[in-house]
């Protein structure tokens, strides 16, 4: 081994997070070795050897940093050099009020800048047990974590991970779709990044059309699974479109098939009953995902179930949905406040192995992990984002602020997006518009929600400076 390889960072896993980790070290001016399995090991969903593919939605949700936790986590991201959001920015394609990606640049883009940086090693390996001689170490392997390595890490922590379903949803050719039915328009004709307000195809339902469907969905004959996998739990925040039917006829209603905000120009005296929205899904605009479609259908119930939707008759596939397992750590309990795991801190973790859940939630935490790793290896101490930013906040859920650590079990510590719950209520709570007139009703909570994203990004701006201050 070389004497750069004993003085690196070693990070398992070439994810959002690993990749970011890897990003953000690197920066610091420490010498990082990523460590990806793929193309010598591939996973359940994963279909290029690609840094950072996103297997699931290609969507980084809203972008809106004065009313949105997430886009405030976008914004975040974006001052503190986050490689994810300058690839997701540079590859952004329309949709509606969010941020979407051709996934294939995105994924170029970042393996090229990681490839590029004369910091950064890939090596593509399977890691099973980091050598005793690796100091520091950040495990990224996310929800598709290998065997061998979540034995390891259920050896080191004394206890098994957390595991739950995640779903795949379909994607369609667009010059498949009958926009003779279907039209294009987003909710409330709501504009976006790189959007026009008309960026989803939406396919309508009357409501015979619809209960049909549901019956269908319900009836289709999915993917079984093996016996110790059926009391495994799903993730609320990605649930298969057929358990979410199973749960009442009206449950897709007022979910992913809602009609509200939309009117189709081809009847518009017509209330659609229910409508499902496509999302544009590479920058040629010649792939469309199936909004909130994730699915555990079998591939061949999939192409007949989803040809009843009106408009998707003669739909092609350019892919069918699936269904992975996601394992997770009681990180409240196993992990210290800078990620380490308690019992081995040579050992970080980062990503949704941790217990965040989403694109940019993971880049964040990866970003976070990279900065602590790279400040213990010049001899800093790791300076923790503020409780009251977007970085703080998920930090804090991680690593326990929300609950008592030594009581945090597998029911009391779940997934978790970034969300206005986790963060410190505003010291003063908004009651007045700048005129002198009361809020009242949503006015009150749109202020608070701007009040918190303004004193997050300011709190982050001071912690900035000071990290900057402490490295010179």
């Amino acid at each position: 081994m070389s004497s750069t390889q004993k003085q690196a960072i070693h990070v398992i896993g070439g994810g959002l997070a690993g990749s970011e980790a890897a990003w953000q070290a690197a920066l610091a001016g420490v010498p990082v070795v990523l460590h990806e399995m793929r193309p010598a090991r591939g996973t359940e969903a994963h279909r290029t050897d690609g840094l950072a593919e996103l297997v699931c939605s290609n969507s980084l949700r809203s972008d809106d940093r004065e009313n949105n936790a997430v886009g405030l986590l976008h914004e975040e991201l974006r001052r503190l050099n986050s490689l994810v959001m300058r690839a997701a920015d540079a590859n952004q394609v329309p949709a509606g009020g969010a941020l979407a990606v051709d996934r294939d640049g995105f994924s170029a883009s970042i393996t090229g800048a990681l490839n590029a940086h004369p910091l950064v090693e890939i090596v593509r390996e399977e890691i099973a047990l980091p050598p005793d001689e690796w100091d520091s170490v950040i495990v990224a392997t996310g929800p598709l974590t290998s065997p061998a390595l979540a034995e390891t890490v259920g050896r080191l922590t004394g206890e098994d991970a957390l595991a739950f379903f995640d779903a795949i949803a379909p994607i369609v050719h667009r010059d498949s779709i009958d926009m003779k039915v279907a039209w294009f328009q987003s909710r409330y004709d709501k504009a976006g990044p790189g959007g026009s307000g008309a960026d989803y195809i939406n396919c309508p339902m009357d409501r015979t059309q619809y209960e049909a469907f549901v019956a269908a969905l319900i009836a289709g004959d999915k993917t079984s699974f093996q016996e110790w996998e059926k009391t495994t739990p799903y993730f609320d925040g990605c649930l298969p479109i057929e358990v979410m039917a199973e749960r009442g006829p009206e449950t897709l209603r007022f979910g992913p098939m809602k009609p509200v905000g939309l009117t189709n120009p081809h009847d518009p005296q017509t209330k659609a009953y229910a409508i499902v929205q496509l999302r544009q899904d590479n920058k040629l605009g010649t792939l469309y995902n199936m909004v909130g479609f994730q699915t555990k259908l079998k591939h061949g119930e999939q192409t007949r179930v989803f040809r009843m939707i009106p408009g998707l008759e003669r739909a092609e596939f350019a892919r069918l949905g699936g269904l992975h397992r996601n394992t997770f750590l009681n990180s409240p309990k196993l992990l210290d406040g800078t990620l380490r795991l308690s019992a081995t801190p040579r050992l970080r973790f980062a990503g949704q192995i941790t217990g965040c859940e989403g694109y940019v939630e993971s880049a964040c935490i990866g970003l976070l992990a990279g900065r602590f790793a790279a400040a213990e290896r010049r001899g800093e101490v790791p300076a923790l984002p503020p409780r009251t930013t977007a970085h703080g906040a998920l930090l804090a859920y991680i690593t326990g602020d929300h609950v008592d650590a030594a009581d945090a079990g597998p029911r009391s510590y779940q997934p978790m997006n970034v969300n206005f719950g986790l963060f410190p209520p505003l010291a003063v709570m908004p009651s007045k518009h700048p005129d002198g007139t009361r809020l009242r009703g949503p006015e009150k909570t749109v202020a608070k929600r701007r009040g918190i994203c303004a004193r997050a990004l300011a709190d982050l701006d001071l912690w900035i400076g000071g990290t900057r201050i402490a490295a010179e």
